[in-house]
């Protein structure tokens, strides 16, 4: 073979090269997101939310490459807020309890004793009482919130020396709470004598009779062994709270319709697939906390509204999340203030 012929085949068999690979080469994302959150990763919201993402990948084509990480790695609760609005992340679940703290109407879903159970509670957040609060987030904080609110669970009360069944059992009583103004206000209204401390602190608190009672998920009080001074657990629901999927609001908009479609569909069925495994996770929880010893029972919601209207805890309630707001809670919850 000649060198010019050896050349000329040198030179095609490069052009062939090069115009196969492009088809068979990945192309970069379009849009390539972080979702930051402050949940470990053997939750089921960070489960649900890498399932989701994959979904994304997949149904966008490419299009779109959402990265998750976890257990703050991105920052905490509030840093993430403050990254999703200022755009340099661009999604992030964000509780309701930190939403409050910047925007006081979104309070409204974690009143006292507001909602019985999840019955109650999910017709009004999938409904009108969760549309006005995602205008709210859009309106007032510049992020477009998710359709599906994801469950963090209600709380519920443990004691030591008695059960409760009903408000006047709170009366006096030492009972610990987060460092939350808001926990620790529901239980000054019940006339209990609340003390906010951090999780670390509870047990040696606890061990020592300096609490006789805490509220918290149960979960919470499995996992931190509770069950061992607090034989008694009232399934009382005396607070919820649940974490908006937020999206920066600029993020979003330079998103094709289709492709918000498509992420907007992949979270959404995430939060229901979600809020499915924290049902069960508690039916499991309750099973084992009942083997190790501890009685379950009830309570009588109307005796602990009764004793909150009386106090004002509602008035003071709906004046902080505005009369409008306040109107479609009660459309869903019954007559509160």
């Amino acid at each position: 073979m000649t060198p010019t012929r050896r050349r000329l085949l040198r030179v095609g068999a490069v052009g062939l090269a090069a115009s196969i690979l492009p088809r068979f080469a990945k192309a970069a994302p379009e849009f390539q997101w972080r979702l930051g959150h402050t949940a470990p990763e053997s939750f089921p919201l960070h489960k649900r939310l890498v399932e989701a993402a994959a979904e994304i990948g997949e149904k966008s084509e490419g299009r779109i490459e959402l990265t998750v990480r976890p257990d703050s790695q991105l920052g905490g609760q509030l840093g993430l807020l403050s990254q999703v609005r200022g755009g340099s992340v661009e999604m992030t679940p964000i509780a309701g309890q930190s939403l409050a703290g910047i925007l006081g109407l979104m309070f409204v879903q974690s009143v006292g004793f507001a909602f019985a159970g999840y019955d109650k509670l999910w017709p009004a957040l999938d409904g009108d009482l969760g549309k006005a609060m995602r205008f709210q987030i859009r309106e007032r904080l510049g992020m477009v919130a998710m359709e599906r609110c994801w469950d963090f669970g209600f709380r519920q009360i443990t004691s030591r020396k008695q059960p409760i069944h009903v408000a006047a059992d709170l009366e006096g009583l030492k009972i610990r709470t987060p460092v939350d103004p808001d926990l620790v206000g529901l239980f000054q209204a019940l006339k209990a004598a609340p003390l906010g401390m951090n999780l670390q602190d509870l047990m040696p608190a606890l061990r020592a009779r300096a609490v006789d009672a805490q509220d918290g998920i149960l979960p919470l009080v499995q996992a931190a062994g509770l069950y061992e001074q607090q034989p008694f657990c009232a399934i009382t629901n005396h607070a919820w709270d649940g974490q908006w999927l937020c999206v920066n609001l600029r993020a979003w908009g330079r998103l094709p319709d289709k492709l918000r479609e498509v992420v907007a569909s992949a979270l959404n069925q995430a939060a229901q697939h979600q809020r499915a495994d924290t049902v069960a996770m508690e039916v499991d929880v309750r099973k084992d906390l009942t083997e190790k010893g501890m009685t379950f029972n009830p309570v009588e919601p109307a005796s602990f509204r009764s004793v909150l209207r009386a106090a004002g805890y509602y008035e003071q309630a709906r004046q902080r999340v505005g009369e409008d707001l306040w109107g479609v809670l009660e459309k869903y919850a019954g007559r509160l203030a």
